[in-house]
């Protein structure tokens, strides 16, 4: 044989063997629905996306990318949904107009706390019903993380009474806005990168984010100077990692258990951050001259009744609503009445009590 065959003999046997290098290389994005100065939110679904790359040793990666990036923060379900991307990382909640049921999974008001939500999902039954809400729209979900209870948020005024939600423009994402619109206020549901222009310019009168940390990054304290709590409107905020179904059927079991493993893991470490966090963030808003405040009493159990009310109503109207609500409520009922026996009997002694010698 001479040269020449030789080295085409070579360069055919490389051609061959380039897809072969490339085997069993998954390479997805992620459009997030965050800016990137949240490295709570945004910051969490980077270290998702760096430990699928870390676990899978670089044979499955996924490019993470601020909302707006690549798609509009409030379109990211919508690819998804169309597989123009292989996954997201939202709020359910601010999807609640393309299916209400949504709510269920990012939290409904005067609902599951982070640790009862994490119960319901994984141990009650709600990781089933929720899966089969998401196949409707050719997504498969995963609990990727929470915010706890959230705070009420910022208002140019003060709110003593229900009348005074009459007539309130105010950024609220998920169920509550349902709630506030039935006592004549005007729900508006913004990207977070657009709220700060909107509050400045007066579009809006009030609104919610999530809590110190993130509020004080997005500057809400700079206009408006009464700060409330708490975010009644959710029990707790799921955060949830979407998967477009055809993608994820595609993966392998190892890519797959890595990816809920990276999930699972999310849902621990965004809490973490966020409970260390708050505290100092909260301090330096207020020293900087934002007044706290505690909405009404009156106020919190006229949205308890509403909210409730508004949950029979739809349960009576929407077949998908009664058939999660109806395994929903007996999970809180019976969680509750657990929490109050231990959680609530020493948090509310502890939490009102000075640590001797402080």
């Amino acid at each position: 044989m001479d040269r020449r065959h030789v080295l085409a003999g070579a360069a055919a046997s490389a051609v061959l063997a380039a897809p072969a290098l490339s085997q069993g290389l998954v390479r997805w994005r992620m459009a997030t629905t965050w800016p990137k100065s949240l490295d709570t939110l945004y910051g969490s679904a980077e270290a998702l996306c760096r430990r699928v790359t870390q676990l899978s040793e670089g044979k499955f990666t996924i490019q993470c990318f601020a909302g707006g990036e690549i798609v509009p923060a409030l379109q990211s379900f919508d690819a998804v949904q169309t597989g123009s991307v292989e996954c997201s990382h939202i709020l359910s909640s601010n999807f609640l107009g393309k299916d209400i049921n949504f709510a269920f999974d990012g939290g409904l008001p005067f609902g599951l706390n982070m640790r009862q939500q994490t119960a319901w999902v994984h141990e009650g039954g709600g990781l089933n019903l929720l899966r089969d809400l998401y196949k409707k729209y050719n997504c498969v979900n995963f609990l990727a993380g929470n915010v706890g209870v959230q705070m009420g948020g910022f208002f140019r005024r003060e709110i003593r009474t229900v009348e005074d939600l009459s007539g309130l423009k105010m950024r609220i994402g998920g169920f509550g806005g349902r709630i506030l619109a039935k006592f004549g206020g005007v729900p508006q549901v913004l990207a977070a990168s657009d709220i700060y222009s909107a509050l400045e310019r007066g579009t809006i009168d009030a609104t919610e984010w999530v809590g110190p940390y993130d509020d004080e990054k997005l500057g809400f304290h700079r206009i408006a100077r009464f700060y409330y709590s708490p975010g009644w409107w959710e029990g707790s905020a799921a955060i949830t990692a979407i998967a477009n179904t055809a993608a994820w059927e595609s993966l392998s079991d190892v890519n797959k258990a890595l990816f809920e493993t990276a999930c699972n893991e999310q849902n621990t470490l965004m809490m973490a951050k966020y409970d260390a966090r708050n505290p100092d963030a909260l301090r330096r808003i207020v020293g900087a001259g934002t007044q706290l405040r505690i909405f009404p009493r009156p106020m919190m159990e006229a949205m308890y009744r509403s909210s409730f009310e508004e949950f029979e109503t739809l349960a009576s109207q929407n077949a998908d609503f009664k058939k999660l609500y109806e395994a929903w409520l007996p999970f809180l009922d019976n969680s509750n009445a657990w929490f109050r026996v231990a959680e609530y009997t020493l948090d509310s002694f502890r939490l009102t009590s000075r640590i001797p010698g402080r």
